[in-house]
């Protein structure tokens, strides 16, 4: 049995990352199969619940408002407008919803009454829920909680030292305290990055230092390759190599052995066999549905043939047990 460690060195970190090839997908994959259900991958859709005309300077964001891109902004959906989406998304083989709000942080306002109604609503589907709203508070993650909010999404984006060179509307710790609040909820953590925004592989081994040294590893970790918009700071940042992202998951998976692994943004550049190294090198979990917030993402039907080739079969969800208040009132749609 893998044993947990929360005191990795960036020497030690390093040296994984840096293995061979194939003997750090090896020792990836073989941490992973020793996982009961390591063929199980989870499918989560995203959908962007409020679009656009986000305060932040996140310098790879289209919802940015200070970058001109194509974006069309969008008021925050309607109830029924999210259901309906909800239950595409679970046709579709979704285990898991996440919501995701162009907000650089959340406001005790009737839009976050409403997005507690949506919550409500999806976690009666018997689908995981799961938000992206920008920072929090205690008493707003203990209100989504409430509600029957199953993850909470903060990414990280990069390393700490990195992070100013990206964003400078909130610093590293107001990211660290929103995870810090989201625990104190007991809600499940979801938190990961981005590869390709300009970073050494320095970078890349600080950032998975700062996860796996947390006091509890994120439940889930997302990899994401940057996916360049015309408009933003970013916009002429090359393709992440393939090699590259197996290598964050399988350093990732070795790091983090019981967390999800999820292969998230830029999956839509991949090919099968691309896609079938990260999953042999400890991806668990993927994002599916034709668009990822406000990015081209494979659809529900070519991932099923994928998962067909490849031998793969669908996460249910709430396979780590459920939230421990989790409202079971009704919900008025």
């Amino acid at each position: 049995m893998q044993v947990l460690k929360h005191d990795w060195t960036k020497e030690e970190i390093a040296a994984i990352y840096h293995k061979p090839f194939l003997d750090l997908v090896y020792e990836a994959a073989s941490i992973h199969r020793a996982q009961k259900d390591y063929n199980e991958v989870q499918i989560s859709s995203l959908i962007s619940i409020k679009t656009g005309g986000c305060a932040e300077d996140c310098s790879y964001c289209p919802q940015a408002a200070r970058y001109h891109t194509d974006l069309e902004v969008q008021p925050l959906m309607q109830l029924g407008q999210v259901v309906s989406a909800a239950v595409k998304a679970k046709e579709g083989g979704a285990s898991r919803l996440c919501m995701g709000a162009a907000w650089r942080e959340v406001r005790d306002n009737r839009d976050f009454d409403r997005v507690i109604e949506m919550v409500k609503a999806v976690n009666q589907m018997d689908m995981e829920v799961c938000c992206t709203l920008g920072m929090l508070t205690e008493s707003q993650a203990q209100r989504l909680a409430d509600a029957g909010l199953y993850a909470y999404n903060h990414n990280i984006d990069t390393s700490e030292d990195d992070y100013k060179r990206i964003i400078s509307t909130r610093t590293y710790d107001d990211r660290l305290s929103t995870i810090k609040n989201v625990r104190k909820a007991k809600l499940t953590v979801c938190s990961g990055g981005i590869i390709g925004l300009g970073e050494t592989p320095e970078d890349r081994i600080a950032m998975l230092q700062t996860l796996a040294n947390m006091e509890k590893h994120p439940e889930s970790v997302p990899v994401n390759a940057l996916v360049p918009v015309k408009g933003t700071p970013l916009e002429n940042q090359p393709r992440v190599p393939i090699w590259d992202m197996v290598r964050m998951i399988a350093t990732a998976r070795i790091v983090m052995p019981n967390s999800v692994v999820r292969l998230s943004a830029g999956r839509n550049e991949m090919s099968t066999l691309e896609q079938a190294f990260c999953f042999m090198a400890g991806a668990s979990s993927i994002f599916a549905g034709d668009k990822l917030l406000t990015t081209p993402n494979p659809s529900f039907i070519d991932d099923m043939a994928m998962f067909e080739l490849l031998g793969l079969k669908t996460r249910e969800a709430f396979k780590n047990g459920r939230p421990e208040n989790t409202l079971k009132e009704e919900v008025i749609i």
